[in-house]
Order: structure tokens, then C-alpha cells, then sequence
């Protein structure tokens, strides 16, 4: 395990300019933050409140989906008379309180963060987080200004994480080669893709993809429980 970011960036970084014209490209939940917990109740929740069981399947059945293809998903999979635009309106307002008011970041990502800022790597953000999600809880977390880019599967027409739609527009935002790029990420369709394009990919433990872990771990090209355990030079 590398020294913690909290040491390196307290005692002087001896890597400053190692990372320039690097990126790091981030997904949001489950990764930067700690807030799968919050799907699962909104889960629970929703299909409880409709006379229906969680199938123990669904959350990694969608976790590479954009928000609106979790709402298509789910109505084809469960026969739902709503509209897709239904269940989105529905889970923001289940969720969006949690995003501004309580959800964390993962250990020592704030100053995994910073390190990597001060040493002259890009940052961005991948993700399939709704827009005024990601910036409620990154401004509230004091985090949001770290980040050169943001990327939304709602800006590659919600093509979801199964293709490196999301990552390659991430990295054409900040300028930096594919190949130079090391995402961040915590499932196996999303590692998988962001290899297949050059970019390395570092995976972060979290109980939602606790089954695809030794997967994870075969092909990703370097892991974490927490960003203790992140790489210090991209």
C-alpha cells in the first residue's frame, strides 16, 4: 500500500509536475462517493411501494446504465404502466436530499484529489449521476472547483458505461490522450471499457459490486478500499 495522500500532501509532494498531461477521470458513485446506500433505499422503496420484491440481480442489472435507461429497465423488466420520465421524477425526489445534505466522500478522497491537482493532473468526472446531483454534493463537499471537466452520459446521448462513450468525452473535454488517462471506477462493465480504449483503470471495493470483485481485481490494473491505496503518480 502507497503512503496516504494526507502524508504526501502535508509533508511537501516530491512528485509536483510528475502527473502533467495526465488525467484522472472519476465515476461518482460507489467510487468518489459513498452513496450506493442510497440507491438501495430508493430501490427498496420504490418496488416495496408498488407490491414488489428487489431482485437480488437488479442493482448490478443497471449500474452501467444511464439514469433514464434505469427508468426504461425497470419498467420493461417489472411491466410498469409509468413513463420513464415517472420513475425519474419519482428518484430524484426520493434521493436528491441525500445528495445535499448527507452523502460522503470516500476515505481520503479529498486529499487524493488535491494531491493529484497539485501535482499537474487533469481531473474530471464520468459519470451517470444526474447533473444537479453531482453538483450539489461536490459543492457541498467543497470538492466541485477540483475538476477540470465534467462528463455526463446525458451529454453522449445516455450511452451508458457498457461503452467508453462517457470516458472518451470526458477526456476530449480536458485535452488529454485516451492513453494517458487513469479512471477511477468501482464496476466491471465500466473498468472493462475504459481498458478496451487504452485508458488505465484503477477499481474501488463497494459492497454493491461486491460479487463482480474477483473479476474486478483480474483485469483492473490496480485496486482500492479506500484512496489510501491510490496510485500517487498516474
Amino acid at each position: 500500500m502507497p503512503d496516504s495522500p494526507d502524508s504526501v500532501v502535508s509533508s511537501g509532494n516530491s512528485s509536483d509536475n510528475a502527473n502533467a498531461d495526465k488525467a484522472a477521470i472519476f465515476d461518482l458513485d460507489g467510487t468518489l462517493l459513498d452513496s450506493m446506500h442510497v440507491w438501495t433505499d430508493v430501490d427498496n422503496e420504490f418496488l416495496h411501494g408498488r407490491g414488489l420484491d428487489v431482485p437480488a440481480d437488479y442493482a448490478e442489472s443497471i449500474a452501467h446504465l444511464s439514469f433514464e435507461g434505469c427508468a426504461e429497465y425497470t419498467i420493461r423488466r417489472f411491466g410498469l404502466p409509468d413513463s420513464p420520465q415517472d420513475l425519474m421524477d419519482e428518484w430524484n425526489r426520493m434521493a436528491f436530499d441525500a445528495y445535499a445534505t448527507t452523502v460522503p466522500l470516500k476515505p481520503h478522497a479529498e486529499e487524493y484529489l488535491r494531491h493529484l491537482k497539485s501535482s499537474g493532473a487533469k481531473l474530471a468526472v464520468a459519470t451517470s449521476l444526474p447533473p444537479r446531483f453531482r453538483e450539489a454534493v461536490l459543492r457541498r463537499l467543497g470538492v466541485y472547483d477540483l475538476f477540470d471537466a465534467f462528463s455526463s452520459v446525458d451529454d453522449v446521448n445516455n450511452v451508458g458505461k457498457d461503452r467508453p462513450d462517457v470516458y472518451l468525452h470526458a477526456a476530449a473535454q480536458i485535452g488529454v490522450v485516451p492513453t494517458c488517462c487513469t479512471v477511477f471506477e468501482d464496476i466491471l462493465v465500466g473498468i472493462r471499457v475504459a481498458k478496451s480504449v487504452g485508458m488505465r483503470a484503477w477499481a474501488m471495493y463497494d459492497a454493491s459490486s461486491k460479487n463482480q470483485w474477483r473479476q474486478i481485481t483480474a483485469i483492473a490494473d490496480g485496486v482500492m478500499h479506500d484512496f489510501s491505496d491510490a496510485p500517487l503518480i498516474l
